[in-house]
C-alpha cells in the first residue's frame, strides 16, 4: 500500500515539475530540508522504508544520522549538508515527497520561494496535489510518529532480562 502511494505522489510531482520548467524542487535545492519546520511524523510502513534506506548507508553516516536526530535543529537528519541532497532519497517519508507540490485545503505547503510565486500568479495553473487525500491513505497505516522518536528507539539498546525475571518459555 505504501509503495502505492509513493509512486502515485512521485507521478504527481514529476507531472507537476515537467509542466513548469523552473521549478525550485529539484536536486540541488535542500532548501526545505535545511529549514523544517517540524520534524517528519511517519507511520509503520513509512518507518520500514526509511529504515531500508539507512541499511544502505555505511556505518559511519548511519552513526552520524543518529546523532544529528538527537540534537535540536530545523535540519533533516538526512541531509547531506555538502551535497544538499538526501542520503535516502528513494526512501524518504511521505511529507518529504508531496512538500511542494500539495497543498492542505486553501493553504500551500510549500517554501518561500514557490509562495512568492504563487503570490505573483506565476502559477495559477497548477494542478496541486490533495494532501488531505494522501493523509486519508497514511491514516489506514497506522499511527505517526515523529522521525526523532524513530531514530532514538533504534538507538537504544534492548533490554537484557535480568536473572529473576521470568522465562518467558516456562509452562509451555
Amino acid at each position: 500500500m505504501l509503495v502505492s502511494l509513493q509512486r502515485e505522489i512521485d507521478a504527481r510531482t514529476a507531472q507537476i515539475a515537467a509542466s513548469h520548467g523552473a521549478w525550485p524542487c529539484r536536486a540541488g535545492c535542500d532548501f526545505c530540508c535545511r529549514n523544517l519546520a517540524e520534524s517528519p511524523r511517519l507511520t509503520w510502513a513509512e518507518w520500514e522504508s526509511v529504515s531500508e534506506g539507512l541499511a544502505k548507508l555505511p556505518n559511519a553516516i548511519r552513526a552520524e544520522i543518529q546523532q544529528r536526530a538527537e540534537q535540536p535543529s530545523r535540519v533533516c537528519p538526512f541531509l547531506d549538508r555538502d551535497a544538499g541532497r538526501c542520503l535516502i532519497y528513494e526512501y524518504r517519508p511521505i511529507a518529504c515527497r508531496t512538500y511542494g507540490f500539495y497543498i492542505e485545503r486553501d493553504r500551500g505547503l510549500y517554501c518561500g520561494q514557490i509562495e512568492e510565486r504563487v503570490d505573483a500568479g506565476e502559477m495559477s495553473d497548477v494542478v496541486w496535489g490533495n494532501v488531505a487525500g494522501v493523509e486519508e491513505q497514511l491514516a489506514t497505516m497506522g499511527e505517526k510518529i515523529g522521525l526523532s522518536d524513530w531514530l532514538r528507539a533504534i538507538a537504544a539498546p534492548a533490554p537484557i532480562p535480568s536473572s529473576d525475571s521470568p522465562d518467558p518459555d516456562a509452562g509451555l
